[in-house]
């Protein structure tokens, strides 16, 4: 594709799947969005101060004025921000507790419109069309359909977190500890605990 320049790109939009109530935020993550701004945002709609300070979390931005703490919150994505979606969904799991989740996932077509860059080669016009993944995350605090597909229950989110902590400090102390019996590396003693001059060997 040396010869042509891409002139514009058209996603066709995919319509929620969930029957959201009034005034749900819709977060739109793109591949270029800032997960930090996602959080700090999507956070101001459903967590409250005294919350944040509870959990020894730091300060969080109350709702801005005008806009109250809301019940639901949606983050969607497609392509390469469907991975930033899902972990903007599960920090803000961790930090706000009891939350239901529902996700949907669905596909979308992406199309791109190729111009050649010297008309007079005699070169036509391509229009590539692609699908891209698309998922889309409810997170409630009122209780969810459980029997609905994609539905996940709060808790289980604290319980992955908790047993992924506990194996990084397991790992952690291995790694300090590791062959303190037999091999000498550990701390205490090393393989030679004579004088420098019995490195050498007999003589």
């Amino acid at each position: 594709m040396e010869n042509y320049s891409k002139v514009h790109s058209t996603e066709q939009p995919s319509v929620c799947p969930f029957g959201l109530v009034a005034d749900t935020p819709e977060v739109r993550v793109k591949e270029g969005s800032k997960i930090r701004n996602l959080l700090r945002y999507a956070l101001s709609r459903v967590e409250t101060k005294p919350q944040a300070e509870k959990d020894g979390e730091g300060e969080v931005d109350e709702a801005p004025p005008g806009r109250p703490l809301c019940r639901q919150l949606v983050f969607t994505a497609s392509g390469k921000g469907v991975s930033k979606a899902i972990t903007c969904a599960e920090v803000v799991k961790r930090r706000v507790r009891g939350l239901h989740q529902l996700t949907s996932l669905a596909s979308t077509t992406l199309t791109d419109v190729w111009e050649p860059l010297e008309a007079a080669v005699g070169l036509d016009g391509i229009t590539v069309s692609r699908k891209l993944p698309v998922i889309w995350i409810l997170l409630s605090k009122d209780p969810l359909d459980h029997n609905l597909p994609g539905y996940q229950a709060p808790g289980r989110c604290d319980n992955l977190w908790t047993r992924d902590e506990k194996e990084e400090v397991g790992a952690y102390k291995r790694k300090r500890g590791g062959g303190r019996s037999g091999d000498g590396r550990g701390r205490g003693g090393g393989r030679y605990a004579g004088s420098p001059r019995d490195l050498k060997g007999p003589r």
